[in-house]
C-alpha cells in the first residue's frame, strides 16, 4: 500500500506543476484525489481503495495573556468585556489561576502563572460591528480603561482597549 501511495503523491505533484504552469491551480488534496482515480486506485470497493492520509487541520490559535490579580481580571473579562468562564484551573489550592474565557467566538486563556504569556501583549479580533462594540463598552462602569476607536486603521475601523495588565486588545471590522 506504501508503494501506491508514494506513486499517487507523485503523480498529484506533477500534476499540479503541469496545470500551474498553463495557469490552473487545484488543492492538493483535489490533485490527489485525481492521481488517485487515474492509477486506479479510487473508487473500488474497500480492499483496493487506496488510503490517502487525511493533511492535518489547523485551527484558530488561543492567545494566552498574563493577569496579576484573579479579582480584578474577572471585573475586567467577566463583568466589562462580557466573556464566559469556560473552565478553570489550578495545579493545587494556592496556585495560580489558569481559565478560559469565550465570547461568541473568541476565546482567550488567561494565566497568572510565571512565563505564561507577556504582560503587553496584543490580541487582534475580527468583530462584525465595531461600533456597536464600541459603544456598548463605552457604557460600561468598567471606567479603569475606556475603549478607543480609530476609524481610519489600517484594516478597517479598529477599537483599542487595554486590560489591567497592559495586554492590548484590539477589535476590528476588516474592510472587505
Amino acid at each position: 500500500m506504501t508503494g501506491h501511495v508514494d506513486e499517487v503523491e507523485r503523480a498529484a505533484h506533477l500534476l499540479r506543476e503541469d496545470l500551474g504552469r498553463s495557469g490552473t491551480h487545484i488543492t492538493h488534496e483535489q490533485a490527489l484525489e485525481t492521481a488517485a482515480r487515474l492509477l486506479g486506485h479510487h473508487g473500488r470497493d474497500t480492499d483496493t481503495t487506496l488510503a490517502i492520509p487525511e493533511a492535518p487541520r489547523v485551527r484558530g490559535a488561543v492567545p494566552i495573556l498574563r493577569i496579576h490579580d484573579e479579582q480584578t481580571a474577572r471585573e475586567f473579562y467577566v463583568d466589562h468585556l462580557g466573556c464566559s468562564i469556560e473552565w478553570e484551573h489550578r495545579f493545587a489550592p494556592g496556585m495560580p489561576l489558569y481559565a478560559r474565557l469565550r465570547r461568541d467566538e473568541l476565546v482567550i486563556d488567561l494565566s497568572g502563572h510565571e512565563g505564561d504569556g507577556t504582560p503587553g501583549s496584543v490580541v487582534w479580533v475580527e468583530v462584525g460591528d465595531v461600533h456597536r462594540l464600541h459603544e456598548e463598552l463605552s457604557q460600561s462602569p468598567h471606567t479603569r480603561t475606556p475603549p478607543e476607536i480609530d476609524l481610519e486603521a489600517p484594516g478597517g475601523p479598529t477599537m483599542t482597549i487595554v486590560d489591567p495588565f497592559t495586554n492590548v486588545i484590539r477589535f476590528c471590522r476588516p474592510e472587505e
